[in-house]
């Protein structure tokens, strides 16, 4: 049952990621996921070229390059681009992560660890994530990692690297 309930959730949490509006309009509030909810949503992207950031509150690089994934995000969300941010903040900050969010990025789509490790919620798409942040993948169109990108590039970097993942093709 936990697992029908787990795909349930991710399959609202997909849906109100594609069809929230573009940046600077509001966006789906900040869900907590636990693993199995996490792969569930990023299957259900496929098609799309995701562009996954993990970040935490307390970074200061991470916060220094969201604006810069944002417009890279505005730039190519036609051509399939799909940005997504995966606060690994402890979960007893839920809270923290959501009013920070909604008070410096709004426009940013932010899933957040339920109770599990945030290995256990990266390790989704990378069994050897060394804790790094910010750390950002490029997810092809077929669900498999591209890229993994660790401290934070400028703006142009980004938009090269995720351009370079939409001609992919994959």
């Amino acid at each position: 049952m936990s697992r029908v309930i787990a795909t349930a959730r991710a399959a609202l949490v997909v849906a109100a990621l594609l069809l929230a509006p573009g940046v600077g309009a509001q966006v789906p509030e900040v869900q907590r996921v636990s693993p199995a909810e996490f792969s569930a949503t990023l299957a259900g992207l496929r098609g799309k070229v995701v562009m996954l950031n993990v970040w935490a509150t307390w970074c200061g690089p991470c916060l220094k390059e969201v604006p810069d994934l944002l417009a890279v995000e505005a730039e190519l969300r036609a051509d399939g681009l799909v940005l997504l941010g995966l606060a690994v903040d402890d979960a007893a900050d839920a809270a923290q992560v959501v009013s920070f969010r909604q008070r410096y990025f709004p426009a940013f789509r932010t899933l957040q660890r339920d109770e599990s490790a945030s290995d256990a919620l990266v390790s989704v798409v990378d069994t050897a994530w060394n804790e790094i942040v910010p750390t950002t993948y490029l997810i092809g169109r077929d669900g498999r990692v591209l890229r993994r990108i660790q401290g934070k590039l400028t703006r142009e970097e980004f938009s090269k690297a995720a351009r370079e993942a939409l001609r992919a093709g994959t």
